[in-house]
């Protein structure tokens, strides 16, 4: 699809105020994304779980204006107003404004809140973009009723990517892949689609139980990391290393092969706090408690064979992934053994979810 039929005219003398409330979840990469080109666009495929109970919830309230030159909006985090955050949808805004033509007819106010800690590595930003893009889009429908709900969905994705490159992965679910990558059909970089092959019942129900090891705010933020791939020693490695994943876990959906899901997902995320490591310059965002957390799943699953694996996105929390079947063992390995390691003994259960909902 071409990115000027996300494009449409947009009839000033039809505007339509109002609200609308979108609820759109995070999402954990199992293959990563890390580095990008220009426009959002990723190095290199990523394919993710969708998440059910970790998501952000937005409320788009759009008041008619006269046309100005600047883009007219408030922003509110938990109904508390949130200056700082301007600065990041002002530059979304302008990024999308080709293929939203209303954005400067109208004044908005965007009040967003989380169920989980904000900016703690749980991809606050793939969340809370993608919720945004879907109200948006709900405007946009108001103008372009004619739209059919895949146009919707991948213009929304579409959009999200502009925000933040995981938000693409956050509309639907339940495994999104986001890049274009030939062994998947209708893969493409400019917005995610839903994994179209047949899954094994093996990962129909997903556990992601995630450890909460440091709830601040992450001392690089991923916008930063992204950048230091452009002259990193191993990214081109990295690239097709990640692309070969996405061939081999798509066999691994199809099979069920449980150990080497975990191999690869275990693989994926130490790689990605490798490629932070051997940047410059190098940061690590993983701390004493995320490696022990490790080393205390590795020695359980030697134990007792048990199907439990982690991952991690950018940030020092853990993600613990587990068939729904072993939850009753492994959340009582995990208040036995692991929430001593979790910053006020606090973590979230989360499972597979199916992508974002209107209220």
């Amino acid at each position: 699809m071409l990115i000027d039929q996300f494009c449409f005219s947009l009839d000033v003398s039809k505007l339509k105020e109002g609200s609308v409330i979108w609820e759109s979840p995070s999402n954990i990469a199992l293959v990563k994304y890390w580095g990008k080109k220009e426009h959002q666009i990723p190095e290199n495929t990523s394919i993710s779980f969708t998440l059910n109970q970790c998501k952000t919830i937005t409320e788009l309230t759009f008041v008619k204006k006269n046309l100005t030159e600047e883009f007219s909006f408030d922003v509110l985090l938990d109904d508390q107003p949130k200056p700082e955050f301007k600065s990041k949808i002002a530059t979304f805004f302008k990024r999308v404004e080709d293929y939203l033509p209303f954005l400067k007819h109208y004044h908005f106010v965007i009040n967003t809140k989380n169920t989980f800690p904000h900016s703690s590595g749980i991809a606050s930003s793939a969340s809370g973009m993608s919720a945004l893009a879907l109200c948006l889009m709900d405007v946009e429908k108001l103008h372009n009723p004619q739209m059919t709900q895949d146009y919707f969905n991948k213009k929304a994705s579409f959009l999200a990517r502009l925000g933040s490159g995981s938000a693409s992965r956050s509309i639907e679910g339940p495994i999104v892949v986001w890049g274009n990558h030939p062994e998947i059909e209708e893969s493409s970089d400019l917005f995610g689609v839903k994994y179209p092959y047949k899954v094994h019942d093996n990962f129909s129900n997903f556990n992601d139980t995630i450890l909460l090891v440091d709830k601040g705010e992450k001392q690089v933020s991923s916008t930063v990391g992204h950048n230091l791939m452009h002259r990193h020693p191993f990214a081109k490695n990295r690239f097709i290393q990640a692309e070969e994943n996405i061939s081999k876990l798509k066999s691994i959906l199809a099979s069920g092969d449980l150990n080497a899901f975990i191999e690869l997902v275990e693989s994926e995320a130490l790689t990605l706090h490798a490629m932070m490591m051997t940047s410059l310059p190098y940061f690590i965002l993983m701390k004493p408690n995320t490696l022990q957390i490790i080393n205390k799943i590795w020695q359980f699953r030697k134990e007792t064979g048990l199907p439990i694996c982690f991952t991690l996105d950018a940030g020092a929390n853990v993600h613990v992934l587990y068939p729904s079947i072993e939850e009753e063992k492994i959340l009582k390995f995990i208040n036995t053994e692991l929430v001593a390691y979790c910053q006020n003994g606090h973590y979230i259960c989360d499972k597979i979810g199916f992508g974002a909902k209107k209220q």
